[in-house]
Parts: structure tokens; C-alpha cells; sequence
């Protein structure tokens, strides 16, 4: 009786071809990522209304950044 090779664990590849069904990476052109190729839209009216609320909620979370940016209230 032969002597059994060694055995060594599955590589992530080989893992994922066993899983999935086909050799990783998958065959074909990769997706395309292009960033110069995006196109932003803004849809937001000119003005943005804004509730006391709100103006009170940013300036309690971040007080410290906009006075550090902008200055203390006076």
C-alpha cells in the first residue's frame, strides 16, 4: 500500500471553486469601475428647509468641530 501524501488545507481559491461551482476568479471581462465615468445629479431644491430642531442637534454633536473651524459664537 502506497504510502498517503501529505495533506495540506484548501486554499481560499480552492475553497471558493468548491463552493461556488467554478474556478476562482471567474472567467470574463472584471466589472467596470471607473470613476470618470459616474455621473452625479443634484436634485435638491435651492434652498433646504431647516428646523430649530435640527440646527440645535448639530450644534450640540458638533460644537467643538465648528468652533475649532469657524470661531466661538459671539
Amino acid at each position: 500500500m502506497p504510502r498517503a501524501a501529505k495533506s495540506r488545507p484548501p486554499t481560499a481559491s480552492e475553497q471558493l471553486e468548491a463552493l461556488l461551482g467554478e474556478p476562482w476568479p471567474f472567467r470574463g471581462r472584471p466589472p467596470k469601475h471607473d470613476l470618470a465615468a459616474w455621473t452625479v445629479t443634484d436634485d435638491w431644491p435651492e434652498h433646504v428647509p431647516v428646523t430649530e430642531a435640527e440646527v440645535e442637534v448639530l450644534e450640540r454633536w458638533f460644537g467643538d468641530l465648528f468652533d475649532a473651524l469657524f470661531g466661538p459664537c459671539r
